[in-house]
């Protein structure tokens, strides 16, 4: 009877150490799951600088090189996790992809666009910022161009971390500009052409903004606000449709296929324009066939507009794959080059492994760190269905053209956020309007309280104020610290 006491007490204690262990499993496995994505980043990182440092050991800048893709590979990753959410954050919140295919297709397209049609050259001194004759000795231009790496990746990442989608290509030109003036003073910046960035704060939300409610605008009046809803849909998608296929032929010609032709500005629009006409008149007997059976109500013109928005979506991400991966291999293309050659002026062609690094790195960093903005541009500025993130896309690919036009430097990130911040504030103008022609009011004398105007807000303000100011503060963060990075290397590197 004694044993059989002793045997149960072994039992219980076994059974409570077995708890322990099973709880202090699951506190681990608690802890380190968020360790892995910046785990698995770290590793990325490192062979990317393995990779450098192999193909450039026996040079005499073997270290400096493997340090800037170090660099190069940690701005691809906060690129990849930032600017993912312009592409994918309207067809996400507007339930026509899931998380999970929406990190599949951009994953896939960023990275063709970037090997595909990513651009070979770019300039040495980025975009013109800083006078190149003004940097001085190879060591010097060294340096800056690390500066305004690690800069602009640290303060994107910062932004990722705070949820402020914010533009990349602003950030590197803030970095370049503050080791710029660190290593040769305020003359050696272009500030012309720093007005003209400064500038596309305000015009590349604006001019997304109002195409995006411009043509949310046109959906609800010829389409969603007709009595027979589905016969006007018959008539009015194929035209939408295209539209964008119009507009995001141009848009590729003009900014996504660089490398494979060079096109001029007419003659993307006359591609866009051929594009465009073939697909409305293809679309119309498939609009016809999708619409049979339909009920006459909003929900029922979700299903004509989902594939649209999908296909623009993948678009969009090919085209920034093949456009901004240069803002994360830009530098590092340069540092390699002037590691080579000494050269510090001119074009600098980029290696293909230094646009492997950018690629990837992409990929990556939407792949572990990008639903986060996914789901604040998707769903927490404004509630997006598929016609107003088909606005919000289509507004993205319009604007960079007509700014390309106007001559004018946009930021794909302040478009398409400013589309979306259009569509919630035209949403709101068009229900208080609507109100008060039901209830039979006028401007000058509203029925509407002050309370009552708060809670009809679609629009959350707190989110206004947080990315206007990720936005203003971008190029004077992103200087300032790369003057202060710049300056500690140069003392370290004596």
């Amino acid at each position: 009877m004694a044993q059989n006491d002793l045997e149960a007490r072994h039992l219980d204690t076994l059974d409570r150490d077995l708890g322990r262990f099973s709880n202090l499993e699951l506190a681990t496995s608690y802890v380190s799951r968020p360790l892995v994505a910046p785990g698995i980043a770290l590793v990325f990182v490192l062979l990317a600088g393995l990779g450098a440092l192999m193909a450039f050991g026996a040079a005499s800048n073997g270290l400096i090189v493997s340090m800037a893709a170090i660099f190069g590979a940690y701005m691809a990753l906060n690129i990849g996790a930032n600017d993912v959410a312009n592409n994918m954050g309207p067809a996400v919140g507007a339930n026509a992809l899931t998380m999970g295919g929406a990190i599949a297709i951009a994953a896939i397209f960023e990275t063709a666009g970037a090997l595909i049609a990513g651009g070979d050259v770019v300039g040495t001194i980025s975009k013109g910022i800083i006078a190149p004759d003004s940097i001085g000795t190879q060591q010097i231009f060294i340096w800056a161009m690390l500066a305004a790496l690690l800069s602009s990746a640290l303060w994107v990442n910062l932004a990722t971390w705070v949820g402020a989608p914010v533009s990349t290509t602003h950030s590197v030109v803030g970095g370049v500009m503050g080791a710029g003036i660190a290593a040769a003073g305020f003359a050696a910046v272009n500030w012309a052409m720093m007005g003209k960035i400064a500038a596309s704060w305000v015009i590349s939300p604006l001019l997304g903004g109002l195409i995006a409610a411009g043509f949310l605008w046109f959906i609800k009046a010829r389409i969603i606000y007709r009595d027979d809803k589905i016969a006007a849909a018959r008539v009015w998608v194929p035209v939408l449709i295209g539209i964008m296929a119009g507009a995001f032929s141009a848009y590729l010609a003009l900014k996504g296929l660089k490398k494979v032709v060079d096109v001029s500005f007419g003659m993307a629009l006359l591609i866009g324009l051929v594009m465009g006409i073939g697909c409305w008149l293809a679309m119309i007997p498939i609009i016809r066939r999708q619409s049979r059976g339909l009920e006459n109500r909003n929900k029922s013109l979700k299903v004509l507009f989902g594939i649209p928005l999908v296909v623009s979506a993948a678009l969009l991400s090919f085209a920034h794959g093949a456009n901004d991966v240069a803002n994360a291999v830009g530098p590092l293309a340069a540092i390699v080059q002037a590691s080579q050659s000494g050269l510090i002026e001119g074009d600098v062609a980029i290696p293909f492994w230094v646009m492997l690094i950018g690629a990837f790195g992409l990929s990556f960093g939407l792949f572990l760190f990008g639903p986060k903005l996914i789901r604040m541009v998707g769903s927490q500025i404004t509630k997006l269905n598929p016609m107003r993130a088909y606005c919000v896309s289509l507004s993205a690919a319009l604007t960079v053209i007509v700014a390309s036009w106007l001559g004018l430097p946009v930021s794909s990130t302040h478009i398409a956020v400013g589309a979306i911040f259009g569509v919630g504030f035209f949403r709101e103008w068009d229900a208080e309007r609507r109100l008060r022609k039901a209830q039979g009011m006028t401007p000058e004398r509203p029925r509407l309280g002050p309370e009552e105007r708060s809670r009809r807000k679609l629009v959350r303000r707190s989110h206004v104020m947080t990315i206007a100011a990720a936005w203003v503060i971008t190029v004077p963060a992103a200087a300032a610290l790369s003057a202060a990075v710049f300056l500690a290397l140069s003392a370290i590197g004596g």
